[in-house]
């Protein structure tokens, strides 16, 4: 099965938590039914990324890194590369490399979705501003592990998840339908 296939294999089974979820549930689906190339970073103006909130085993901590690129704290992740299989493998390996943990624990089960314009990822030749469709997965990190900051970060850090450093809606949504998911 292809990365497409399985994503919208992903999408189509997901029930998503709320109606605005379900609706970005089905913009998603027909995003990659309408365009084959829908995985990847070069699709425009909107393409599909994968990213994990990893959190410690308590579900009190969230590990979120400081983007480089655009100066805010976020979840780890994003875009797919042409070795992934599949979109749950995506989110893993964009969390592995931008943390340094290895041995995450994946949900396979996505937690979030999140659509939002990324202004340094330029435009379609028409000037539509890119959008990344952004499947969200949940990982608990290893008891004692130790993180790295990447090239992609100005930092790494573990957070309480009742204290997120830029409290946004999607992420403390994200946050709580994480811990949520735990139980």
């Amino acid at each position: 099965m292809s990365l497409h296939a399985d994503a919208l294999a992903v999408l189509d089974g997901w029930r998503a938590p709320t109606h605005d979820q379900e609706r970005l549930r089905q913009r998603y689906a027909e995003h990659l039914r309408a365009r084959p190339d829908g995985m990847w970073r070069e699709c425009r103006p909107d393409h599909v990324t994968a990213s994990t909130i990893v959190v410690d085993a308590t579900g009190e901590r969230v590990l979120l890194t400081l983007h480089a690129k655009a100066r805010r704290w976020f979840q780890l992740g994003g875009h797919c590369e042409s070795g992934d299989r599949t979109l749950a493998g995506a989110a893993r390996r964009e969390a592995t490399e931008e943390s340094g943990l290895a041995g995450l624990t994946l949900d396979p089960v996505p937690v979030q979705l999140s659509e939002h314009e990324v202004p340094f990822c330029g435009a379609d030749p028409s000037g539509r501003p890119v959008h990344h469709l952004d499947v969200r997965y949940l990982a608990i990190a290893p008891d004692g592990a130790e993180h790295a900051v990447s090239v992609e970060s100005l930092d790494l850090r573990w957070w309480p998840a009742a204290a997120l450093p830029d409290p946004e809606a999607d992420l403390v949504e994200l946050v709580a339908l994480a811990r949520a998911r735990l139980g």
